[in-house]
């Protein structure tokens, strides 16, 4: 149906999470239209983007520097830690601009059902974290569904003999996905966090 070169192009771009083979279509016969200069400015950034991004080593939040740029930022409270499973939570508990505190990314939660133990995930370090530097408090700011409340259990009981431990409040639906919640819901749910049982 496709010349090869614009067959690959569809192929490659139906990898990307949401795209199916329509609107794979659709945006390679977009790209195939636009001036060549910008379609290498395309190919540049995502190049230079695999190549220059990797993990903060303090947080684990997505960084072209060794530290992120909230870690390296002294302004925030280092007492407090805010847990989360993937950088799309850090970016949207950020554009909330409530909270003031430091991150950890986990990289994922607990399945066994996909061979996601406690050890795939960037636990260690956070134990290591709240037992080396002052932490009063760390917020689970985890996704509520079955895999993020294994998550936020197993933390929470890792962690409750070293610091106080909270979870953020429930204005988001089980289920749901912290990077799709609207500010407000997740300003609220920042400010109703409570100890967790």
């Amino acid at each position: 149906m496709y010349t090869p070169p614009l067959a690959r192009l569809v192929e490659q771009l139906q990898l990307l999470p949401g795209v199916g083979p329509k609107t794979a279509q659709r945006l390679a016969l977009h790209l195939i239209k636009r001036p060549e200069k910008e379609v290498q400015a395309l190919a540049q950034a995502l190049i230079d983007a695999k190549k220059q991004v990797g993990l903060c080593r303090v947080c684990f939040h997505l960084s072209a520097e060794p530290v992120c740029s909230i870690c390296s930022n002294q302004n925030r409270d280092r007492s407090i830690i805010c847990v989360v499973a993937d950088s799309r939570d850090v970016i949207a508990l950020e554009k909330t601009r409530e909270f003031r505190g430091l991150y950890h990314v986990l990289g994922g939660v607990i399945s066994p059902m996909d061979g996601i133990g406690p050890e795939q995930l960037n636990i260690e370090s956070l134990v290591k974290r709240v037992t080396q530097q002052q932490v009063t408090e760390i917020i689970l700011a985890i996704n509520p569904s079955v895999e993020g409340e294994t998550t936020t259990l197993y933390i929470g009981q890792l962690l409750k003999p070293f610091t106080r431990v909270t979870r953020i409040a429930f204005g988001l639906p089980m289920g749901g996905d912290l990077e799709y919640a609207d500010e407000v819901t997740l300003a609220r749910a920042l400010e109703g966090r409570r100890e967790l049982d």
